[in-house]
């Protein structure tokens, strides 16, 4: 088996792993799924279980999306690969055999994606999303905006590769889908606001 296709079916195994519903499973009495939004995500997690348990499963989630492109780029794989390796555990966030397929939104592992392609973007768009958050505390609309203008600082610092840029248009596309019933509570003025207390 090419190690190609050996790190994608990794990293969607990986990306399966739900540590959102693990960790409160371990640690609180709390099942994300019937809580809050009802999402696994480290957003849901913290709101419904807890400081703690929120930033842990960030960190988790965050690493799904590290370790699977990290390892590609050391085995010196085409551009096209290492985009596979990093979508790959990504659609399984979103899509995990684990969970029927029913999965998180995916932002947190975006996070680590683009982390080991450009730490640069990812510096800018966390001072843009705190921005957005001071501004206007919806932790959906910081999500959306970056999901949606990083392509285009991809394009800027990784202009050297078009998977790269296809990856995160991929990836923008997909944050947006998942992000729907957001978009629609945004638009109601019902969307619930960010309190870190």
């Amino acid at each position: 088996m090419p190690f190609g296709i050996f790190i994608v079916l990794f990293g969607y195994l990986l990306g399966s792993v739900p540590f959102g519903l693990i960790l409160t499973k371990l640690f609180s009495e709390v099942d994300p799924r019937k809580k809050g939004s009802g999402n696994i995500g480290a957003t849901n997690v913290f709101r419904t279980a807890g400081r703690t348990l929120g930033i842990l499963t960030l960190f988790c989630d965050l690493i799904k999306g590290v370790l699977p492109i990290w390892i590609a780029t050391q085995w010196n794989l085409s551009d096209y690969w290492i985009a596979a390796a990093g979508l790959s555990p990504f659609l399984g966030h979103l899509f995990p055999i684990f969970l029927g397929f029913k999965g998180g939104k995916g932002v947190a592992t975006a996070l680590g994606v683009y982390l080991v392609i450009s730490p640069v973007a990812v510096g800018i768009e966390l001072l843009l999303f705190a921005i957005l958050i001071w501004r206007w505390r919806f932790v959906s609309l910081g999500s959306i905006c970056c999901a949606m203008t990083m392509p285009i600082l991809i394009a800027f610092f990784r202009s050297n590769s078009r998977a790269y840029f296809i990856l995160s248009v991929i990836i923008g596309f997909l944050i947006l889908f998942r992000h729907q019933p957001n978009i629609t509570r945004l638009l109601q003025g019902t969307e619930n606001k960010w309190k870190a207390n």
